[in-house]
């Protein structure tokens, strides 16, 4: 596989090729691909790149559901990408039920292979969390940005391969990113910019900040699943669309 066909495939296939956490799970099997994070949500516990023939879909169905319920999960989602077959996957999970991810059901896989096209804003500093009392600040940002009840205790962390980032303004954390460390390329996630803080340029300076650090481990390649919201300014970036997935929640 070059290099650019290895992009594409980390893109549309995320969870299939990042670094696993230390209580991660990832079952390949040559017809899906099935991870599972921590906990019964369903974003958690990923199923995607599907390779299979339409007659064996309930047969993939039921093996995925039983290596959830074995690890006492009861819900999942579909990430059909561009490159899924059956073509028709997506509507054949709509006839079994399985419904639209909401809000934002479509993803665009998108890919950056040389340096952002914008320069970050000079009095934005960008730094890798260390401490407990960094991650906490950064879960808290996150938390505030998506609407979610902010975390009481840090995550832990969790290596060399899987950072989190904090974007700094006069000296104050203003905005979050993480960023798995991958063989081919760097997956980029969770980009939040505080309310009162949006429009300074931090989202920008996390994607510098993540390009520097990709040229440094010699993997200059960064890849995004991309929802509405992020996607223009990743076009701006200088990031381009490679493929889309549809995301559907299947609950059992």
């Amino acid at each position: 596989m070059n290099a650019e066909d290895a992009a594409l495939e980390a893109a549309e296939n995320a969870n299939t090729y990042t670094p696993l956490g230390p209580d991660d799970v990832r079952i390949a099997d040559g017809r899906y691909v099935l991870w599972m994070g921590a906990g019964n949500d369903p974003h958690m516990n990923v199923a995607q790149r599907f390779r299979f023939r339409a007659e064996e879909l309930d047969e993939v169905r039921a093996e995925i559901h039983a290596h959830l319920r074995e690890r006492g999960r009861w819900a999942c989602t579909w990430e059909v990408g561009t490159h899924a077959t059956p073509a028709d996957l997506v509507e054949r999970l709509h006839a079994l039920g399985l419904a639209d991810d909401e809000p934002d059901p479509l993803a665009i896989g998108m890919v950056l292979t040389k340096p952002p096209a914008v320069e970050p804003p000079p009095d934005v500093e960008v730094r890798v969390a260390r401490t407990a009392e960094e991650l906490l600040v950064a879960g808290r940002i996150a938390a505030a940005a998506f609407g979610d009840p902010a975390p009481t205790k840090a995550p832990s962390f969790e290596g060399p391969e899987r950072l989190v980032y904090l974007a700094y303004a006069d000296g104050k954390p203003i905005a979050r990113a993480s960023a798995s460390f991958g063989e081919h390329a760097v997956s980029l996630f969770g980009g939040a910019t505080a309310p009162e803080a949006r429009g300074r340029g931090a989202y920008r300076a996390l994607v510098a900040a993540r390009w520097r650090d990709a040229v440094e481990r010699d993997t200059p390649v960064l890849i995004t699943q991309a929802g509405a919201m992020s996607r223009p300014i990743l076009t701006r970036v200088g990031f381009r669309e490679v493929c889309e997935i549809r995301i559907l929640v299947d609950r059992f």
